[in-house]
């Protein structure tokens, strides 16, 4: 009985969220019958709220640009400049949505802030059809706008409706439950996401770490993710730690103003080094090696049935040899006298080209796809990397994806600085080729921690870092990265 008591509440809290999902894009549906997007905001969401019965609309604005310090002295201002200046001043905390675009033409919005009003669901169900209609929608930005853990799938189904959406930055919304996960999923095309200041801790830190990877999974679209200002301790550390094992997307990841101590920053440290599979992913890795010896490891199971029902003639290179000992013969026998009257006109031409026409041409076919599979298939599963054996344990060379980590602000001493500095030195020390995208850690951020600023671990640190700003950013990526601040 205690049981069904327990699971109780989080069954109804399950069938609440999923139909708060359903209810929104029934509503969403319904909005679609009635009015069709044009892709222009300025038009689509004051007539779509309006249609909803949103009383107060928020306006659409162009987001200002960044000021900078001029290098004369001001005019004195006239009196309407100053109440221009206090109206705009004040209208700031008015609900609005601001944006970003492209350029002049207002269909190319590449970005959009909401700040400081909250979202319901009827505002939820409008953004659902104005958002995808944007068709250079890159960035969505979400500070403090009282989302609940009953809105976020109806969120999340929203933005994987987006195609060219690759930032999210979700900040200033707490939720009592861990919920944040179901962004990160392996189907997810996000590529920056920020979740500060959402009072993030162990548990939904472990579900972030699941999401990350798995033996059996993991997100590879993930390139730099925020978790900064939070309240992941030690514990939750190591659940992103166990994320990043098996991950080989992403590049950054900032950890600062949170609770990680020692054994988190040991734990963080480990990961860069080599490592010793588990159990459960030394079974995963047998199962990659046995699928991958078959042939089996990059074909889906509809390509397996196909080249089951294909004939054996068209099934491998050895196809051929099969064939009737008749057939064999007579083909290269109608070929070899014309070959021999063009070589008597032209002796210059070698006879491959015709060659090549016949027979071969069917492997030159199957070598042209051979080519193309690499392409279009997924990158190798970070199990199928070179191991060694140790011990009787089966050690991966570790995670060298990793190229920032960002850790201020925390509680760690030289215990926590000493394995990272073993880990960087180890990585250095390495003779692996280079394999693009897997440099190992450039930076690493561990000021305002507990370490003295005199100590020697931490001088031998800066001297293994390379200088600052190793990676040069585009001017747009600055930017949003300063917006998501």
């Amino acid at each position: 009985m205690r049981r069904r008591g327990e699971r109780a509440p989080r069954e109804k809290a399950a069938a609440a969220a999923e139909e708060e999902t359903k209810s929104v894009a029934r509503k969403a549906e319904q909005g679609a019958e009635e009015y069709q997007c044009t892709g222009l905001l300025e038009q689509d969401f004051p007539e779509l709220c309006a249609r909803a019965g949103i009383a107060a609309v928020p306006k659409v604005t162009l987001r200002p640009p960044p000021s900078f310090p001029a290098d004369e002295e001001p005019a004195e201002p006239t009196l309407a400049e100053v109440l221009a200046r206090i109206a705009s001043k004040y209208s700031y905390f008015q609900p609005c949505v601001q944006v970003e675009r492209e350029h002049e033409d207002p269909r190319s919005v590449r970005a959009v802030f909401l700040r400081g009003w909250k979202i319901e669901e009827e505002m939820l169900g409008v953004l659902s059809q104005c958002l995808p209609a944007l068709a250079g929608l890159q960035a969505v930005h979400l500070w403090k706008v009282g989302l609940t853990e009953r809105l976020l799938p109806a969120l999340a189904t929203l933005l994987a409706r987006c195609p060219r959406l690759r930032m999210l930055s979700l900040e200033g919304n707490p939720l009592p439950e861990p919920a944040f996960h179901m962004l990160m999923g392996s189907d997810s095309t996000l590529a920056h996401l920020s979740l500060r200041n959402n009072s993030i801790g162990d548990a939904a830190a472990r579900l972030i770490g699941q999401s990350l990877s798995t033996p059996s999974c993991s997100n590879r679209s993930l390139v730099s993710l925020v978790l900064s200002f939070n309240r992941i301790s030690d514990l939750g550390a190591g659940y992103i730690a166990q994320g990043l094992r098996l991950n080989r997307s992403l590049l950054s990841l900032s950890l600062a103003n949170n609770d990680i101590g020692d054994v988190g920053a040991v734990k963080l440290a480990e990961v860069l080094g080599p490592f010793a599979l588990t159990h459960a992913e030394v079974v995963e890795q047998r199962r990659l090696l046995l699928a991958e010896a078959l042939g089996q490891s990059r074909m889906t199971p509809k390509e397996t049935e196909g080249q089951s029902e294909r004939p054996s003639s068209l099934r491998g290179s050895a196809a051929p040899d099969k064939l009737p000992p008749a057939k064999h013969g007579k083909a290269p026998a109608k070929k070899k006298e014309p070959l021999r009257k063009e070589e008597a006109r032209q002796p210059k031409k070698p006879p491959e080209p015709r060659a090549a026409r016949g027979r071969d041409a069917k492997l030159s076919g199957q070598e042209k796809l051979s080519m193309e599979a690499p392409d279009l298939a997924e990158p190798p599963h970070p199990l199928l990397e070179e191991a060694r054996h140790h011990q009787g344990s089966v050690v991966l060379p570790g995670n060298r994806a990793l190229l920032n980590l960002n850790l201020t602000h925390n509680r760690i001493t030289e215990r926590g600085l000493g394995a990272f500095l073993a880990a960087l030195e180890g990585q250095q020390r390495e003779k692996k080729p280079k394999v693009p995208g897997q440099q190992g850690l450039l930076c690493l951020s561990l000021e305002k921690n507990r370490i003295p600023p005199t100590s020697p671990a931490f001088a031998r640190l800066q001297e293994l870092l390379p200088p600052p700003d190793p990676l040069p950013k585009a001017q747009g990526q600055e930017e949003e990265q300063e917006s998501g601040a």
